[in-house]
């Protein structure tokens, strides 16, 4: 069909969901940066669909429901059979379904192509934390199958969805997330000064932003910032800044502790608060034991905001030199990486420099020209999808 615009069914189930509780997490950010560079192409038609019983109530931009995901998943599996309501829906109405999440479903004539952001429920089970974890592990490998084509974020994802979901490497393209241009505006001063004194910010801080949870290496990032020097510890706390997740309880109780006013505990923060707060912040650092891709390091080298992080998963890939890395098992590399960015203007001002240009190389509108390029590729249509690097 030369001329004519792809028409996608686009799942917005988990998006959907996190805007209604208000709380964003990295595949509902993706989901929604991605259906807007989509929206914009000619060569794109979009129809946003969810996995749920009932239209989710959000405050706007709902997909259309297409049933329950856990019933037709288990018919599916019992029966061999599609997805009954999501394939009489889209039948002759979609060239090619998108799950951008989990929710992958099982149909008959019309292609599948589902992002998996990491494999870490399969690869490391031990930080995760939901009811029926075999189960749904098993689930989540069975859908994965389902699709005809996998996107994933990273090279460090594509080898271990490879391995784990039993994939391929043919039939997994990387297309790397992207930053929004948000990020490196300019905040006027009256509201650096609001959040500065809502969240009763220092002037110097080190910075961890994210849902709190296991892999995030949160006990040893407290550690390594009570080796600093107690003068540079105290005028640099460490401001840490998300909800509390899943097996943090010891982590949580220590952070609002306080350990004589060097340690902060933010919690969640409100959406409009993260920028004001990460262009103040001296330090930002993310001490993961994995990560699929790493988000906010590119939105704190946009911002401005020095970055120390951890050589694991992805992040290697896409820091670049942009921020000095360590062996997120070592506590004195880490405390000597925030102590050096400190302490060393300069070198923090060579780090702001890398981290703006590396930022510029991952635009949002080129991850949706490689999604488009493996829509192309999976109906025929155009050539083989790339990936960013």
């Amino acid at each position: 069909m030369p001329g004519a615009p792809v028409r996608v069914a686009f799942s917005t189930t988990v998006r959907d969901r996190a805007n209604a509780t208000a709380t964003l997490d990295g595949i509902a950010r993706y989901t929604a940066e991605l259906s807007e560079g989509l929206a914009a192409m000619a060569d794109v038609e979009l129809f946003p669909f969810v996995l749920a019983p009932e239209k989710l109530s959000t405050a706007g931009g709902a997909g259309t429901p297409l049933g329950s995901f856990k019933l037709q998943a288990l018919c599916a599996l019992l029966s061999g059979m599609p997805f009954p309501m999501v394939q009489r829906r889209l039948a002759g109405v979609a060239d090619l379904v998108h799950s951008t999440d989990h929710f992958i479903p099982k149909l008959r004539g019309i292609p599948v192509v589902a992002t998996l952001h990491d494999a870490i429920p399969l690869s490391h089970p031990e930080w995760i934390n939901y009811s029926f974890k075999s189960a749904k592990n098993a689930l989540w490998r069975k859908s994965a199958q389902w699709a005809d084509h996998i996107i994933t974020v990273s090279e460090h994802s594509k080898r271990e969805i490879s391995r784990w979901f039993d994939i391929p490497p043919e039939r997994i393209t990387v297309t790397p997330l992207g930053v929004d241009a948000r990020w490196a505006q300019d905040v006027p001063e009256d509201e650096i000064e609001r959040v500065r004194s809502f969240y009763r910010l220092p002037p110097r801080f080190v910075l961890f932003l994210g849902t709190l949870q296991p892999r995030k290496n949160i006990a040893r990032l407290i550690a390594a910032h009570r080796r600093l020097p107690d003068a540079l510890r105290r005028e640099a706390p460490l401001v840490v800044a998300g909800r509390a997740g899943w097996l943090c309880g010891n982590e949580i109780a220590t952070l609002r502790n306080g350990d004589g006013d060097t340690l902060r505990y933010l919690d969640h923060v409100l959406e409009a608060d993260l920028l004001p707060i990460l262009k103040q912040a001296s330090v930002f650092a993310l001490p993961s034991l994995h990560e699929g891709f790493g988000l906010p390091i590119l939105e704190a080298f946009a911002a401005g905001t020095p970055v120390v992080a951890s050589t694991a998963g992805s992040i290697p890939e896409v820091a670049g030199s942009a921020a000095m890395l360590f062996d997120p098992s070592d506590i004195k590399a880490m405390a000597d990486a925030m102590q050096t960015c400190l302490e060393d203007a300069a070198l923090a001002d060579s780090f702001r420099e890398l981290g703006r240009a590396r930022a510029k190389e991952f635009p949002w509108a080129r991850t949706a020209e490689l999604t488009l390029a493996t829509y192309e590729k999976v109906l025929g249509l155009g050539q083989p999808a790339g990936s960013l690097t």
